[in-house]
């Protein structure tokens, strides 16, 4: 079975939001409301004169040991058989629970009103999200199936994005991760996340 996970560059990561672009398009997120499956966070370091940027992609980083999914009361938030956190928006009751466990701020409600511009947008027979529910980054797993990349990896121009199988060790991803170039976030909470940065 393979293992996605993706490898975000920040050596190469200009902040030009063509990934929140692209994944607003692909997953009609509510960009209208200002909500996004994926973030850049435009990081300021350092003091002047030596102040820098630092742009920093944010996703679900669909952890194998994840805190969402545990505490989801209704069995709305799972795993699947290829280890993506997916969301079941019928089974999803709005709680937010794992909205709160969730220690890397990855997921956001997708509103009644959401939904009600989303119909009006996309018309009722194109329009993915008809029911309210939490929402989050899936890996585009409908495009992964099809054997597409994430629309976010697909879109970024310098390549900052990388995804692949993290079991395959003739895979970038692998690579990165198993020679230790790039590492979780907060390994310490112990959610095993399946994202890795190159800082």
């Amino acid at each position: 079975m393979t293992r996605y996970g993706m490898v975000m560059d920040m050596k190469t990561c200009v902040g030009c939001d063509g990934c929140s672009a692209s994944c607003s398009i692909e997953n009609q997120t509510p960009y209208w409301d200002n909500k996004f499956r994926t973030k850049v966070l435009d990081i300021e370091t350092g003091v002047y004169p030596h102040a820098n940027r630092q742009f920093v992609p944010t996703i679900c980083m669909h952890c194998e040991e994840p805190a969402c999914v545990e505490v989801c009361p209704s069995g709305a938030s799972f795993v699947n058989e290829g280890g993506f956190i997916l969301v079941d928006y019928d089974k999803c009751m709005g709680c937010r629970a794992c909205m709160a466990a969730c220690p890397y701020d990855a997921r956001y409600i997708y509103s009644k009103e959401d939904v009600n511009k989303a119909k009006e947008l996309y018309g009722e027979e194109l329009a993915q999200h008809l029911v309210p529910h939490v929402d989050k980054c899936t890996f585009c797993y409908d495009r992964v199936q099809e054997g597409m990349e994430p629309a976010c990896v697909a879109t970024c121009p310098e390549n900052a994005r990388i995804f692949g199988d993290l079991d395959d060790p003739n895979s970038e991803v692998a690579k990165l991760v198993s020679l230790g170039t790039a590492k979780p976030l907060r390994p310490e909470l112990g959610t095993k996340p399946k994202v890795f940065y190159i800082w």
